[in-house]
């Protein structure tokens, strides 16, 4: 079996605060690392950080570097790897286009994810996709910070998939929680788990 293509995206802008409000939320150490290892467990192949602010992106290149070439590299050689995956970019659009332009991709799908309902898109089955990712579709899994995803990015997307459900109706995961259940149900070992 083909190695699926599957690449995530964490955006920073734009983004809702808690107000609805369109705004630019600052990386975290934690959002780089947890969510690099997490990619890299399941085989993600770029982990995109999307933020047009020039201060954060030279903040995450220098974590990375420290990982990567730095002590850290030295210490801590499995995180370096993780963390190799990441990209930064100022906005979608250059992720987007650059993962187009790869040789074999064909036209990427571009999927949100929500913790709210009904947000308009085409709502993707996790079934689905990840019948879609073994047949070599390329995707581009997006996540949002603050109180998610601005409606812009939502309505660029081709679809979105359905939020997860917990015991009650609280619904306040962790980006880096979600992410790890969304990738466990799409690239988990597909010899015993099936997906949701």
């Amino acid at each position: 079996m083909h190695r699926p293509w599957l690449e995530l995206a964490l955006i920073h802008y734009p983004v809702l605060n808690r107000q609805g409000e369109t705004i630019g939320s600052a990386i975290t150490n934690l959002d780089l690392h947890d969510l690099a290892r997490t990619a890299r467990t399941f085989g993600v192949r770029r982990y995109w950080l999307v933020t047009p602010f020039v201060e954060q992106q030279q903040i995450a290149r220098e974590i990375v570097s420290h990982w990567r070439e730095g002590y850290g590299a030295e210490s801590n050689p499995d995180r370096g790897e993780a963390l190799g995956l990441i990209r930064v970019c100022a906005c979608l659009e250059d992720a987007v286009s650059t993962i187009n332009r790869e040789p074999g991709t064909g036209q990427v799908t571009v999927v949100a994810t929500c913790a709210r309902e009904g947000v308009g898109q085409e709502t993707l089955s996790f079934a689905v996709m990840r019948d879609q990712l073994k047949q070599g579709r390329p995707f581009l899994l997006l996540f949002g910070t603050g109180w998610g995803l601005a409606p812009e990015i939502l309505a660029a997307a081709d679809a979105v998939l359905p939020p997860i459900r917990g015991a009650d109706a609280y619904n306040h995961l962790p980006v880096r929680a979600a992410a790890a259940i969304m990738l466990d149900r799409l690239m988990g070992d597909w010899r015993e788990c099936p997906a949701r």
